[in-house]
């Protein structure tokens, strides 16, 4: 189980890293990359899957953190999502949706790391 736990918390990680990444990479000209949707599809899929053996191998889970988390990566997929698609169909995309992808994600890093 903890080769799994491993591999999960790698590519949570992974997905924080592919959303502020894509972020930072389009500052200037803000949009919404689709490493940026599938880094919000990985970080939503593989915390579920983390909370989920969490609980089935009854360790404590601090669930006040974890609801908070979950609502963050839903305000992270949301923008995500709609702003793919503005990019995908040659709209532009409004500079808060592309922020609030990365700028929501950077919030939820900081949850991760500071809220013990």
């Amino acid at each position: 189980m903890t080769v799994l736990t491993n591999i999960l918390v790698f590519l949570h990680v992974l997905g924080a890293a592919a959303i502020v990444g894509g972020w930072f990479a389009t500052f200037k000209k803000p949009t919404v990359l689709p490493i940026q949707l599938w880094g919000a599809i990985a970080q939503l899929v593989t915390g579920l899957a983390l909370v989920g053996i969490l609980g089935a191998t009854h360790e404590p889970v601090n669930y006040a953190k974890i609801t908070v988390k979950l609502l963050i990566a839903i305000a992270v997929l949301v923008p995500a999502i709609i702003g793919y698609r503005k990019a995908r169909a040659n709209q532009s995309v409004p500079t808060g949706l592309a922020h609030a992808v990365g700028g929501m994600a950077l919030v939820n890093i900081a949850v991760a790391t500071i809220w013990s």
